[in-house]
């Protein structure tokens, strides 16, 4: 009996743990900013989260020893050994590399903790939703309180709020920038709401966007929910992050296609893409000249002063980055690519690729374990679609997959934490019992 309320007691502080994640990560880059300039350590408090998984995954290795059915429902699944896989393959390309001086103690540290930590909290998640269904229970709630946030505070960034107001939080230079300019361009401003930055905002926005629209195609036809919805699309309008807009499209188009049941519905939607597509091509054609479109589009202008696009930015990356993984199908250990590697003794290497990042760390090795764990993923959440929350994790992650060609996005806080422990909670209702 003692051992039974101790095993509840573990699993309801592991629970309400994870519940705390998800609803304060969204606000992570705003809490420990202000934080830091109120008490100072900035980087220790940026650790808030990483301390509160280390505590759910202790929590979790003792549900796993003392429970049947967590270990029966996960250390049989192969996905789950692809994981640890792939966190070995880190920690020991990790180990060599730093043995062997190609990345400092630093670098190689924070490198494995955001290659590894979404993954440990989508197990955790997993494990935890297996025993208790409090956290699907309210998982819209862990996704809309916080975004609500998030998109209010977007738009009175946009509408109301000096660009400067940030500052007033200890952002700056040592920290977080208040806002973000399109090639310096104070005439174009980017939001970035409560987030670190206007790509990572943009990123989240799809998340939220995503859900907003599966409630809606599947019946909810409250108004509030439309309202909301127009407002994460205009935060996300003015985040100004291209590749978050695709990647918004990208699951809205997910959303459609397997919701619309009937030929006509599905010909209608089709027949209004290509509209749509037409349309907004005719207008970048017509407006192909004007300052405004070029620098929405292209970040630049045809007498901008700025002599590098971004977009030649990306490309040049893109391209050393792709050498890397030909030339070094071994990698060179975690904190050798990516953000981690501005903490090395040489210039760091950002390949704007978040999976070539992921093959200059760890190899081709590493490269095929990770795209195996999101296809892994992707499939169960596809045989779990007649749930709203596993439709909605799936086509995001198309989107973000998306984004992720084009940017490190997977090593933000806020969206890691955020899609990986809702996808944990789905992946701890069965299949079987969704079927109609």
């Amino acid at each position: 009996m003692r051992a039974s309320a101790l095993k509840y007691s573990i699993l309801s502080i592991t629970a309400a743990l994870v519940s705390v994640i998800l609803l304060l990560i969204p606000l992570h880059a705003f809490l420990t900013v202000w934080a830091s300039s109120l008490f100072g350590h900035y980087t220790a408090i940026r650790l808030w989260k990483e301390a509160f998984l280390i505590v759910c995954m202790l929590g979790v290795l003792y549900l796993l020893a003392t429970d049947k059915k967590i270990r029966s429902h996960t250390l049989t699944r192969r996905l789950v050994w692809l994981i640890v896989a792939y966190g070995l393959v880190n920690i020991l390309w990790g180990l060599v590399a730093y043995k062997h001086q190609a990345v400092t103690a630093k670098a190689m540290g924070y490198a494995l903790i955001i290659n590894l930590r979404f993954l440990a909290f989508f197990l955790v998640a997993w494990a935890v939703a297996l025993r208790t269904s409090r956290l699907h229970k309210s998982w819209q709630k862990l996704v809309l309180v916080p975004a609500l946030v998030v998109v209010a505070f977007g738009l009175l960034q946009v509408f109301v709020l000096p660009n400067d107001f940030l500052n007033h939080f200890g952002y700056g230079p040592n920290t977080v920038e208040p806002f973000q300019t399109i090639n310096h361009n104070s005439h174009y401003v980017r939001i970035e709401s409560t987030l670190r930055g206007a790509n990572p905002l943009g990123a989240y926005l799809v998340i939220p966007i995503s859900v907003l629209a599966v409630l809606i195609v599947r019946g909810r036809r409250d108004w509030r929910y439309g309202l909301f919805l127009v407002a994460s699309l205009l935060t996300l309008c003015f985040s100004f992050s291209r590749s978050a807009w695709l990647g918004a499209a990208l699951s809205l188009a997910v959303v459609v296609a397997i919701s619309l049941r009937s030929t006509y519905a599905k010909r209608v939607a089709i027949w209004v893409g290509v509209i749509g597509i037409f349309f907004l091509g005719g207008l970048f054609v017509g407006l192909r000249h004007n300052a405004r479109v070029e620098n929405l589009l292209f970040h630049t202008q045809t007498h901008s002063a700025i002599k590098t696009t971004s977009d030649e930015g990306h490309a040049s990356a893109l391209r050393n980055g792709l050498r890397d993984v030909l030339h070094q199908p071994l990698g060179r250990g975690p904190g050798s690519a990516g953000p981690a590697s501005t903490y090395n003794n040489h210039p760091a290497r950002i390949a704007e690729n978040y999976y070539i990042q992921i093959g200059q760390e760890t190899g081709w090795l590493g490269l095929l374990l990770f795209l195996l764990i999101n296809a892994g993923v992707a499939y169960l959440l596809w045989l779990r679609r007649a749930d709203p929350l596993a439709l909605s994790l799936l086509a995001s992650l198309i989107g973000l997959s998306f984004i992720n060609l084009l940017s490190h996005a997977w090593t933000d806080d806020t969206l890691a934490y955020v899609w990986w422990g809702l996808a944990g909670i789905a992946m701890a209702v069965s299949a079987i019992r969704l079927k109609e």
